[in-house]
């Protein structure tokens, strides 16, 4: 009887150690993680629909046919995994692939990613709620100059976070809190981070490297 109850107490024991050790085992590298996916296709029906008479309109530099739409997953300020939507030119789709697939496994977070014609194609709207865009057939503000966006050669990423600063002039104004360059935040574009090597692996350049105005927000295929 003795022999019986002290075997049931040596197996409870081992039983409960084993239970500690499991429990305590960090889990393996990813598991669980939502792996990243993305794809470039034609420019649909309803997204062209969305589109024209929007971000893109006659006398635009490129016609619609030229561009390509961009999805992408992307880790949001929570972590988490989210879903978004890109037009950029065919020229570029496949790298804006690879760079939003950098981004994603080396978690840098994006606040959104939304084609600029959810916010009526107003760049200023669109920066106001830090969205990541890139088509939009527009000027360079306060000029009659066509801006990279409308080749679909150029992308803001959180316009927030990474402003456009001119004199005392910043855009958007919710920026200004991040005009402290030195006080590196999630979402912020820095030299030698992520963002900025995942885009030069791609040949494209970083306007936060403009010798005047900064636009810490903005990359192009020609670095204007």
């Amino acid at each position: 009887m003795a022999r019986t109850l002290l075997r049931v107490r040596v197996a409870v024991a081992l039983a409960c150690f084993t239970m500690i050790v499991w429990s305590a085992a960090p889990a393996a590298a990813g598991e669980g993680e939502q792996p990243f996916t993305g794809s470039v296709s034609r420019i649909d029906r309803d997204t062209r629909r969305l589109m024209v008479g929007s971000s893109w309109h006659r006398g635009c530099p490129v016609p619609i046919r030229s561009l390509r739409l961009v999805k992408v997953t992307y880790r949001g300020f929570d972590g988490r995994p989210q879903h978004g939507r890109l037009a950029v030119h065919r020229r570029w789709a496949d790298e804006i692939l690879v760079v939003f697939r950098r981004l994603y496994r080396e978690g840098f977070p994006i606040r959104r990613v939304r084609l600029v014609d959810r916010f009526d194609a107003d760049d200023r709207e669109s920066m106001r709620h830090d969205n990541t865009s890139a088509f939009n057939c527009r000027y360079v503000a306060g000029t009659t100059t066509w801006s990279q966006h409308a080749f679909g050669r150029a992308i803001d990423i959180n316009p927030v976070e990474n402003p456009y600063v001119d004199g005392s002039h910043v855009s958007p104004r919710r920026g200004r809190r991040y005009l402290d360059r030195s006080d590196v935040r999630p979402g912020m574009i820095v030299p030698g981070g992520i963002v900025l090597r995942a885009f030069r692996r791609i040949g494209w350049g970083w306007g936060g490297a403009w010798s005047s105005a900064k636009d810490y927000q903005h990359f192009s295929a020609n670095g204007h």
